[in-house]
C-alpha cells in the first residue's frame, strides 16, 4: 500500500490515482513497478498507503471511477445463513453470500465506519470486520448482521486481522506505522507490538502459532517479518521472490500464501529460521487488484478493488475465474468464509 497522490476530478466523483513507489535497498524484497495502465503510477520517493477521504486503504489501485451501483435482488437462498462475507470499504458495508448455492448478495451488513480486512475462526464460530474508521473491531456469529463485540485500540488506523487457532489470540496491524495489537483471545484491550515495519498491512497465523505480516520496510521495500509462537518480538524473513504490492495473508493449512496486488498471484511458501521457500504460485488471472484473498480448501475468493467486483477462483489451481459474485460492491476490500476455516 504505498499510494500517495490522490486527484479528484468533476463530475460528482472522485478519481483516486494509486501512485507506487519504488526504492531497492538490497533487500530481497523490493518493489517493482506495476504495469497496471492508468490505474496506477510511479514516482520517486517513498512508500506510503493511499489516503482516501483522510483515511488509508490496504488497496494498490482504486477504480478510475467510483460507480453508482444498483442495488441487486437477493437470491432465492436469502433464508439460509450465509457463508462468504465481502467488506466494502466506500459503502461502509459487508455483503453476505451464500455461494456456490447461488452467487447474488443474499444480505448486508452495516453499522460501522470503512470497513476493510476480515477474519474468522471455526472454534469460536465468529468472524471479525475490521472497521478502519471507527478504529474497532467487530465480531460478528456466522450468520449474523449485529455484531456481539467490539474491540477498540489506539494504536491507529487498523487494516486487517487473524486469530490463531491455537491460543484464540486475534492480531490487528496497524496501516499508519509499524504496530500490531494482539487481543488475548480475542478480547480485552490489546497488546501493542512494533513489528518493525514502517507500516503493517495483512497478518496471518500459521497452524504452529507463528504469526507473520506484510507491509512497507524501513528501508523503503516491502517485506515480511514474523514473530515466532511463544516469542514476543518480530524478526525480519527474508523471501526468495520480488513482492511488487503486499496483499492478503493466509494459512492454508499447509504453506504460509501472499497475495500480491499487483502481480495478480498468490505466492505459497514454507518458512523456516527467518527465511521463506516459494513452494508454488496462483495465478489469479483477469484480476486487477486481489486486497485480501480468502483461501478455502478448493478455491479462493477476490475481492478486486479495481475491478469493485468479487470472483472466485479454484485454489490451488487458480487461473480464470470459476465464478464472479454480484451485489452492489463499493470498493471491496477484504473476504471471508466461514467454510473450510484453516486450522
Amino acid at each position: 500500500m504505498q499510494i500517495s497522490n490522490l486527484t479528484k476530478y468533476a463530475a460528482g466523483v472522485m478519481v483516486f490515482a494509486a501512485l507506487l513507489a519504488g526504492c531497492s535497498s538490497g533487500s530481497s524484497s523490493t518493489l517493482s513497478p506495476s504495469s497496471s495502465g492508468m490505474q496506477n503510477a510511479v514516482r520517486s520517493g517513498h512508500l506510503q498507503p493511499l489516503r482516501v477521504g483522510g483515511l488509508l486503504v490496504a488497496s494498490a489501485m482504486l477504480p478510475l471511477v467510483k460507480p453508482i451501483h444498483v442495488p441487486t435482488a437477493l437470491d432465492k437462498h436469502r433464508k439460509r445463513k450465509p457463508d462468504e462475507y465481502i467488506s466494502n470499504f466506500y459503502s461502509s458495508n459487508v455483503l453476505q453470500f451464500d455461494y456456490p448455492r447461488g452467487d447474488a448478495s443474499t444480505g448486508t451488513i452495516s453499522g460501522a465506519s470503512e470497513y476493510q480486512g476480515e477474519c474468522a475462526q471455526n472454534r469460536k464460530k465468529a468472524f471479525w470486520v475490521v472497521a478502519s474508521g471507527a478504529d474497532e473491531i467487530e465480531e460478528f456469529a456466522y450468520g449474523g448482521r449485529r455484531p456481539i463485540s467490539t474491540l477498540s485500540e489506539a494504536a491507529g488506523e487498523p487494516a486487517a486481522c487473524s486469530i490463531d487457532a491455537k491460543s484464540g489470540n486475534l492480531a490487528v496491524t496497524i496501516l499508519e506505522n509499524g504496530d500490531v495489537v494482539i487481543f488475548t483471545d480475542a478480547s480485552g484491550t490489546g497488546t501493542t507490538v512494533a513489528d518493525g515495519l514502517a507500516s503493517s498491512f495483512f497478518p496471518t497465523y500459521d497452524g504452529s502459532g507463528d504469526l507473520f505480516v506484510d507491509g512497507i520496510t524501513k528501508s523503503d521495500t516491502y517485506g515480511v517479518v514474523e514473530m515466532a509462537s511463544g516469542s514476543s518480538s518480530f524478526k525480519a524473513v527474508r523471501l526468495p521472490n520480488t513482492i511488487e504490492f503486499p496483499g492478503g495473508m493466509q494459512w492454508d493449512g499447509t504453506y504460509v500464501t501472499l497475495d500480491d496486488q499487483d502481480a495478480h498471484t498468490i505466492y505459497q511458501y514454507t518458512c523456516a529460521r527467518d527465511s521463506c521457500s516459494l513452494k508454488g504460485t496462483v495465478a489469479l488471472t483477469g484480476s486487477s487488484d486481489c486486497v485480501q484473498t480468502w483461501i478455502t480448501k478448493t478455491i479462493v475468493y477476490c475481492p478486486d478493488a479495481a475491478n469493485d467486483n468479487a470472483t472466485v477462483y479454484k485454489y490451488p489451481a487458480g487461473g480464470s475465474p470459476i465464478a464472479t459474485l454480484t451485489g452492489s460492491f463499493d470498493l471491496p476490500i477484504g473476504a471471508v468464509s466461514i467454510t473450510n476455516v484453516m486450522r
